[in-house]
């Protein structure tokens, strides 16, 4: 028991060293608060998506000549790819919680007699709003292809009524908002991580550290544990201006959210530590996070769905932890998630944390100075 207490206390000296490291210099302080809140500001009110592909179901309960016609007008655009094809009402919940759609398209039984007997026929269309502006673009381009349909045709015309879950306004702020609360606390985070033995290499005191009673796993678990935390802060703030500021309702359980950021983290925080112990001086540290930071963030699905990437993209992006962090937080805070829809977001993180900290840790003791 007193070697436990023992190495505890060597632990907690460590992490306090760490915490100290940080916030001891007013400038430092500043740089962890205030691009956190600077960035959260722009991206809530100037950030922007394009439309650039749309998967859909659809549930054809007419399957009518009419129908078919404008499917196939849908279909011809090469915007609009059918991801699948319904059997109920049911399943239309399904494949948009899931994912699998954008949109979905209901077209009722009467559809093809109403448009017969020169009545207007109701064309639903539900919207995936989590990603609001790609479904208001695709609501519009549904509707102008409806409305060339309507002038090839004589007698009765469609009316398209919209339905945007998860975001009912479609505001795309809705969509931003929550996605940076994973993003902008990874970047100062990796940063920060990657400093962290980057500054002990150039300032002469790794070695000592390496001779001291700590094990490699110890030391970094002690420098872990103190980006984990700033990370966290972060993620924190830009969660109160999202829920305060920009009043954007909160769906799902905090709880789960938050474990969410902590693997996320974990997992960013080892990538940050391996590049620390690669890094001879704290400017290559800065230049290797860097590098990695745009790709990441591109390759996320914050600024484009990853769908809409090429197949070898799609496969790299599982070794990107923003990815599923950023689903996570969306998932849960939009849609009201829970464990078991996004669990599965959870193994790529683990994998992440899994080999990048090991790594760190092997690579503390083995690294030449």
């Amino acid at each position: 028991m007193s070697a436990f207490l023992s190495t505890l206390a060597q632990l907690g000296a460590l992490i306090r060293k760490e915490l100290l490291a940080v916030i001891k210099d007013p400038a430092n302080r500043v740089l962890l608060l205030a691009p956190a809140l600077l960035q959260a500001m722009l991206f809530g009110y100037g950030a922007t998506y394009d439309l650039t592909d749309v998967p859909y179901a659809v549930l054809d309960q007419s399957r009518g000549a009419a129908s078919t016609q404008l499917l196939a007008r849908l279909d011809g655009t090469g915007v609009f790819k059918r991801a699948a094809t319904l059997d109920s009402p049911q399943q239309i919940a399904e494949i948009i919680d899931d994912g699998q759609a954008l949109m979905a398209l209901s077209i009722p039984p009467d559809f093809e007699s109403r448009l017969a007997a020169g009545l207007q026929a109701p064309l639903q269309v539900i919207l995936d709003a989590r990603n609001s502006l790609t479904a208001g673009s695709a609501a519009s381009y549904v509707a102008s292809i409806v409305a060339d349909f309507n002038r090839d045709r004589a007698g009765g015309g469609v009316t398209l009524v919209r339905r945007a879950w998860f975001n009912p306004n479609l505001e795309s702020r809705w969509n931003i908002m929550p996605g940076l609360i994973a993003t902008l606390s990874m970047v100062q985070t990796l940063l920060l991580a990657a400093l962290s033995v980057a500054r002990e290499r150039e300032q002469g005191t790794f070695d000592q550290l390496l001779v001291t009673p700590l094990t490699p796993m110890l030391i970094l678990i002690g420098k872990a544990l103190p980006s984990m935390l700033v990370g966290l802060v972060q993620s924190t703030i830009i969660f109160l201006i999202v829920r305060f500021w920009f009043h954007i309702p909160m769906s799902g359980s905090l709880l789960l959210m938050y474990l969410g950021l902590l693997i996320f983290t974990g997992a960013t925080v080892g990538m940050g530590l391996s590049i620390s112990a690669l890094s001879l001086t704290m400017q290559q540290a800065m230049l290797y996070t860097f590098m990695l930071v745009m790709p990441l963030v591109l390759l996320s699905g914050l600024i484009t769905p990853v769908g809409n990437m090429p197949r070898v993209l799609q496969i790299a992006t599982y070794a990107n932890p923003l990815r599923f962090g950023l689903d996570i937080v969306r998932r849960v805070y939009l849609e009201g998630a829970g464990l078991a829809t996004i669990g599965l977001d959870f193994i790529p993180l683990l994998a992440v944390a899994a080999v990048t900290l090991p790594l760190a840790a092997w690579l503390f003791r083995n690294r030449l100075s």
